[in-house]
C-alpha cells in the first residue's frame, strides 16, 4: 500500500485541502444542497440507485408546455463532494474497470449488499470481486497467510486511533502496488489527511450506493495519459420503420450545431444505412474499413475514414451495399467503437433492427440508450423486451429513454401515449407527431429537420431531447446593440 502517483482525469482541478477544509460553518453537518445548488447543471442527471427515481422529462408536442411540465421533486441528500465528482463523471463517457481482483471486507450487511450490486455493474464485468464480512480486522487476519489482490476495500466503524492502528498492521502484510480503499463513518478532515498520508487511495463515507463504489474504483485505475473517452449514445428502433435512424441523425446534428460541441455519428446498419443519404455524403471509406482492421485503427486513419458533415460533426458512414456478408466479430465492433469514443465528446451510434451478439454488447455498454417506437402493439412488445433486458443487465444505470415517433397517423388505431408509457414503466422523453411533409422533404433534400423548418414542433422536440442527452444548455446568444456597428474597426 503506497500513495497513488497518478492524477484522476475526472478530478476537474479538485483539491482535497480546499474542498475538505473546515470553515466557520461546518459544511459536513449542514444540509448538502442549498438554494443556490438548484442551479447546478448536474442536478438533472439520472438519480443514483436506491433513491427515488425522477421521471424523465416529457416533451409531448401535442400538449401545451404548461401541461407537459413535471412538478419538481425534492433533491435527495447526498455527500456533497462525492455527488459533485459523480455528477462530473456522469457528464462524460465512463471506462470499465480493468481485469483486477477486488476483495471487499464489510462490517454492515447493507454495505455487503451494496458491494454485491456494484459487482454486477456493467463497468465491473472484467473485475473479479470477492465480498467478505469482518471489516478491517478480518482483512488484517486474512492477509497474514495469503497475498493481497490489486484492490482491498475495507469498512470500519472503529474510532480513528483504532482505525489507524489496524491500517498500520494491514500495511505490513500488503504487497507492493496494492491499493486500499477505506469506508468509514466519520467525516473528519484530520482523519482524511492522515489516511492519505499513510497511503490510502480513497476514503468514502455514507451515504453510499453501488454506482459510487464503481466510480471510486474506476477513478483509481484511470490512466491520465489515456485518450479522452466520449459519451456513447446508442439509438435502437423497437421495430423496422420506427424512424430510429432519422432521430439519431437529427440528434447528432443538434448536439453539434445547437449545443456547439463535437460529435461523431456512426452508422452501423452496414447493408442499408441511410446516414450518407441524410447528410449528402458519399465517402470512399467508412465504418466497414475500420471494422475489417480494428487493430490498425489510429487517430490519423480514423480521421481519413470519417466524412466531415459540418465543422463539428463527423460521420462514419455505412457502405449500404449488398456485395459482402459483413461477417464481423463482436470483439471488432467493441474495439472500434471504443477507439471512436476518443475522437469526440459525443458518439452517436445508429443501430440496425437486427439482433446479434455485437448489438447486445453495444446496447449494454453504452452510456445512454434511446429506444424509438411507434404507438402500436408490435413496438410495445419489442420495446418491453429490450427495456427488461437492459434493466436486468444495467441495474445501476438510468433506464433507457423512450421516444414515441409518428404519433397521430390519420385513420390508424394507436395505443395512447399514457398507456404506452405505463406498460413500459417509462415516461416518454419525446413524442413526435406524424409529419410526412416535413420528414419527407428533409430526407429527399439530404437535410436535417432544423435546416428545413427550425421553428417546427418536431425540430424543437429534437433540440429538447439533445439537451437532455448531452446534459448541457446551448451557449448564450450574444446580443448586439444598434450602436455596436459604429465602433467596429474598419
Amino acid at each position: 500500500m503506497k500513495p497513488q502517483q497518478g492524477q484522476d482525469p475526472f478530478d476537474l482541478e479538485f483539491e482535497a485541502d480546499d474542498d475538505f477544509s473546515m470553515s466557520q460553518t461546518n459544511a459536513w453537518r449542514e444540509t448538502p444542497l442549498s438554494a443556490a445548488a438548484a442551479e447546478d447543471p448536474f442536478v438533472d442527471l439520472p438519480p443514483l440507485p436506491g433513491e427515488d427515481a425522477r421521471p424523465p422529462l416529457s416533451h409531448d408536442l401535442n400538449t401545451e408546455p404548461e401541461a407537459a411540465a413535471l412538478p419538481p421533486l425534492p433533491v435527495p441528500e447526498v455527500h456533497p463532494v462525492h455527488d459533485m465528482l459523480a455528477g462530473a463523471e456522469a457528464a462524460f463517457g465512463e471506462t470499465p474497470v480493468p481485469r483486477i481482483t477486488i476483495h471487499i471486507f464489510c462490517v454492515a450487511s447493507e454495505t455487503a449488499e451494496l458491494a454485491e450490486r456494484a459487482a454486477l455493474d456493467r463497468r465491473m464485468e472484467r473485475a473479479t470481486v470477492v465480498t467478505r464480512m469482518g471489516g478491517l480486522a478480518a482483512a488484517v487476519e486474512t492477509y497474514q497467510s495469503q497475498p493481497t489482490p490489486s484492490l482491498v476495500m475495507v469498512e470500519s466503524a472503529d474510532p480513528a486511533p483504532q482505525l489507524l492502528s489496524l491500517l498500520d498492521r494491514l500495511a505490513e502484510v500488503c504487497d507492493p502496488g496494492t491499493k486500499v480503499l477505506v469506508i468509514g463513518s466519520a467525516n473528519d478532515i484530520a482523519l482524511y489527511r492522515e489516511l492519505m498520508r499513510r497511503g490510502v487511495s480513497e476514503y468514502l463515507v455514507p451515504p453510499l450506493n453501488p454506482l459510487l463504489l464503481v466510480r471510486a474504483v474506476t477513478s483509481l485505475y484511470s490512466d491520465p495519459s489515456a485518450p479522452f473517452i466520449g459519451r456513447q449514445i446508442a439509438f435502437c428502433g423497437a421495430k423496422g420503420g420506427s424512424g430510429s435512424s432519422t432521430i439519431a441523425h437529427n440528434i447528432a446534428y443538434s448536439i453539434t450545431e445547437r449545443l456547439q460541441t463535437g460529435a461523431v455519428l456512426v452508422d452501423l446498419d452496414l447493408p442499408f444505412g441511410t446516414a450518407g443519404l441524410d447528410f449528402n455524403q458519399d465517402p470512399l471509406q467508412g465504418v466497414v474499413d475500420a471494422l475489417s482492421q480494428p487493430d490498425r485503427l489510429d487517430p490519423v486513419l480514423m480521421d481519413r475514414m470519417m466524412a466531415r458533415c459540418t465543422e463539428r460533426l463527423s460521420l462514419f458512414a455505412a457502405p449500404a451495399s449488398l456485395d459482402g456478408d459483413y461477417d464481423i466479430s463482436a470483439e471488432a465492433f467493441e474495439e472500434v467503437t471504443q477507439k471512436i469514443r476518443a475522437a469526440a465528446p459525443f458518439v452517436v451510434l445508429d443501430l440496425p433492427h437486427v439482433w446479434t451478439a455485437w448489438k447486445r454488447k453495444i446496447l449494454l455498454s453504452s452510456d445512454d440508450l434511446v429506444i424509438v417506437a411507434t404507438p402500436d402493439l408490435a413496438s410495445l412488445r419489442n420495446a418491453k423486451n429490450v427495456i427488461d433486458l437492459v434493466r436486468r443487465a444495467r441495474p445501476n444505470d438510468a433506464p433507457p429513454r423512450l421516444v414515441l415517433n409518428q404519433v397521430g397517423v390519420p385513420g390508424r388505431p394507436e395505443i395512447p401515449v399514457k398507456d404506452f408509457g405505463e406498460a413500459l414503466g417509462l415516461t416518454p422523453a419525446l413524442c413526435l407527431p406524424f409529419d410526412p411533409k416535413l420528414f419527407g422533404q428533409a430526407a429527399n433534400n439530404g437535410q436535417m429537420l432544423s435546416e428545413v423548418s427550425p421553428k417546427s414542433r418536431s425540430a424543437e422536440g429534437i433540440d429538447h431531447l439533445a439537451q437532455q442527452i448531452a446534459r448541457r444548455e446551448p451557449p448564450a446568444v450574444q446580443k448586439s446593440s444598434l450602436l455596436s456597428g459604429l465602433f467596429k474597426k474598419k
